[in-house]
């Protein structure tokens, strides 16, 4: 769930009242079908009435003369947001055992001229009033730029299936603060609450549409927990459908005034229940700074007013630092939002930040990577989006340093400069769902870093995310879609949409549901061309090849774990061991440190010659600027394995050509600070 800050797509104003609300921000069962057919992509069985798929065509099957699975990925969309921030942000549901006029209507407060409709006047202008009739008519709603209204509708969500997607990651998603401070709810807002009763509705809509196809596992829509369980559902044409959480302080992990509300034991319960749930990838944190992480910036007034909702939240505000590499997080900017700024205490102002200091001070905290590594136990995947450069860096050191692929980046909220590092570990890449034009340009960026990984492509929905989604381009636009067309694949044919008594053109509605998924992408091919839309459609394979690989994954033996270790020399303390041995005792809260001079070296005797590989290097904030490792079979002799002069601290990762030694060493040329060397932890590994 976004709401700001992507290229591309053109935002509406909103008030700033709204800003401050985004921070804080038929019959029972199915019924026979008249049109019952015998295909098995056809149901036997559907609710009447109903919406129309408007495809015809078998649905592709089976593996590509590689053995390769096919298929769209949307790795960010959310099924069941209609039930967080209190049950009425959202209003409608994705299915109804009522039928469709029951899961397709407004919420209450909307009636009877969207008078009371609050948020939707927040975020979508004017004075909020629309028509609230769902079914039959739909006059002003789902739209693509009503941000209020259900978008992901089972039978939309079918259409896009069957024009050709075949993964679909459900992001089960909410924010105790929005939750809190909007006016209408019939819930509580406890985040795990309402992330138990998504992933609970999940798995009933999954029986709902089994119950159409004559029983249990019958069905297109089928949740998977393991990616063998998922490249089998996507051979049989069907829809594999992912779980995921995206969440502001998952297991509780808010801070205030930079105190953690959580500890590690919350951490493995809280996985621990969301794996046992389905979940197979995450977030650690999203839009305000929590005990985990800091976030991504959002920008101009809506990031003023977010920074207002992080200080109400949190007790304290955003912090800036000059960033040190090339990525960086977005700009928070001046704006004034007055009505958030309204809700601060008397005599605490926003602060001012410069325009060279874009990078949020707040990184992956210990929490934070406690939680990480859990994560990887658990053969989890990591959404990386919404974390600051600073934690998005760490963890990339991380998973370098263990070579674990399971990283993702699901709908454009990450640095574009972290695209190679991504590829190169194995993780997977979404793009948001932008307008053709602007998919078509940020595809076009990364098409070579594509190509030399051999990956495949996906987008990121965010439908029910409160972000908005590609506008009409017109009726004469140029390379428009032209009804009906073919399904990339060739065997469907995909008409215009029909929901009850209206029918939707995307030139000349935009993206208003998730069943114009597919006109999207044959906009995308008009404009960009097969080769954008070829990449997409080997998303399905690139995606479980991630997920595999991050369940196959094994720890590394570390050779240094007990090895005798010496140096050149280690500071004394009074209260605290800084001896060579604690940089291989397991603990990333112990460390060796140095004198403070530029020569020192760290030395480890493995015990036997092992074959050596590669070195980590946990460094403390007194980091080698320059360093080399050097390797001796007796101790005597020793040659350079991997050196640098530009050192900058954190989790280093020397890999070389394996080379037989017993003894390893580090040694310090030139310092990072002006204390010495210091290591929290020395890996040593001959893989």
């Amino acid at each position: 769930m976004t709401s700001a800050g992507r290229p591309y797509r053109r935002r509406k104003n909103v008030t700033v009242v709204s800003l401050l609300l985004l921070v804080l921000a038929v019959a029972v069962g199915p019924t026979p079908s008249s049109a019952a057919g015998t295909d098995w992509w056809v149901p036997t069985a559907r609710p009447t009435p109903d919406s129309q798929i408007n495809v015809t065509g078998e649905p592709f099957t089976g593996t590509n003369a590689q053995g390769e699975v096919r298929g769209f990925v949307d790795a960010h969309n959310h099924l069941f947001s209609n039930e967080a921030f209190g049950g009425r942000l959202i209003c409608g549901k994705p299915f109804s055992e009522a039928g469709i006029a029951d899961a397709l209507k407004d919420c209450p407060e909307h009636y009877p001229d969207g008078s009371l409709a609050v948020f939707d006047f927040i975020t979508n202008g004017g004075d909020g009033r629309h028509d609230p009739v769902g079914w039959p008519t739909f006059k002003d709603w789902p739209a693509h730029d009503s941000l209020t209204h259900q978008q992901n509708y089972y039978a939309w969500v079918e259409r896009a299936w069957r024009g050709g997607q075949r993964v679909l990651v459900n992001d089960l998603v909410t924010n105790g603060v929005i939750c809190s401070v909007y006016f209408f709810k019939d819930r509580g807002c406890d985040e795990m609450t309402s992330i138990r009763l998504q992933a609970k509705l999940t798995y009933d809509m999954q029986a709902f549409i089994d119950k159409m196809y004559g029983g249990t596992g019958k069905g297109w829509f089928r949740i998977v927990t393991d990616s063998a369980q998922a490249r089998e559902v996507v051979r049989q044409g069907k829809l594999a459908v992912v779980l995921g959480v995206e969440t502001s302080e998952p297991f509780g992990c808010k801070q205030v005034l930079d105190i953690p509300q959580c500890s590690k034991a919350d951490i493995d319960k809280g996985l621990d229940e969301l794996h046992a749930l389905g979940v197979r990838s995450m977030f650690l944190c999203h839009k305000f700074d929590n005990a985990l992480c800091g976030v991504r910036f959002d920008e101009g007034t809506l990031g003023t007013a977010i920074n207002v909702g992080q200080f109400l939240s949190t007790g304290t505000f955003w912090k800036t630092e000059k960033c040190t590499g090339p990525q960086h997080d977005n700009p928070i900017g001046g704006a004034a939002a007055p009505e958030a700024e309204k809700e601060l205490p008397a005599g605490v102002d926003v602060p001012s930040y410069d325009a060279d200091a874009r990078c949020n001070v707040r990184g992956l905290t210990g929490l934070g990577e406690y939680a990480v590594r859990g994560m990887m136990k658990r053969k989890m995947m990591l959404e990386i989006d919404h974390m600051s450069v600073k934690a998005t860096g760490r963890v990339l050191d991380i998973f370098e340093a263990e070579s674990y692929p399971g990283v993702l980046s699901s709908h454009s909220w990450m640095d574009l400069d972290w695209t190679e590092r991504v590829y190169g570990l194995g993780g997977f890449i979404a793009q948001y769902m932008h307008g053709s034009e602007g998919f078509v340009a940020e595809a076009d960026r990364t098409e070579a870093l594509r190509d030399k990984y051999g990956v495949g492509y996906g987008y990121g929905t965010d439908m029910n995310g409160v972000g908005g989604w590609p506008a009409p381009r017109g009726a004469d636009a140029a390379n428009k879609v032209t009804y009906p067309f073919k399904s990339v694949d060739g065997g469907s044919v995909i008409d215009r949409q029909t929901t009850g008594q209206r029918t939707w053109d995307l030139n000349t509605d935009g993206a208003a549901h998730y069943g114009l998924v597919p006109d999207w992408i044959e906009d995308v091919r008009r404009v960009g061309g097969q080769e954008v839309v070829d990449d997409l459609f080997r998303g399905a394979e690139s995606y479980l090849d991630t997920w595999a690989a991050s369940e196959t994954h094994e720890a590394r033996v570390n050779l240094a774990r007990g090895a005798t270790a010496s140096a050149s020399s280690s500071e004394w303390s009074l209260f605290t061991s800084y001896q060579p041995p604690r940089a291989v005792d397991g603990d990333r809260g112990t460390r060796w440190a140095s004198d403070w001079s530029d020569d020192q070296w760290y030395k480890l005797d493995l015990g036997s010659t092992q074959l050596v590989k590669r070195v980590t290097l946990d460094w403390e904030r007194a980091y080698g600027k320059s360093y080399r490792i050097e390797l001796s079979t007796d101790g005597v002799h020793w040659q350079t394995a991997w050196s640098t002069t530009s050192g900058d601290g954190g989790l280093d990762t020397a890999g070389f050509v394996g080379t037989p030694a017993r003894y390893v060493r580090i040694q310090g040329l030139d310092r990072g600070t002006d204390w010495g060397y210091s290591l929290h932890e020395v890996g040593v590994h001959s893989g």
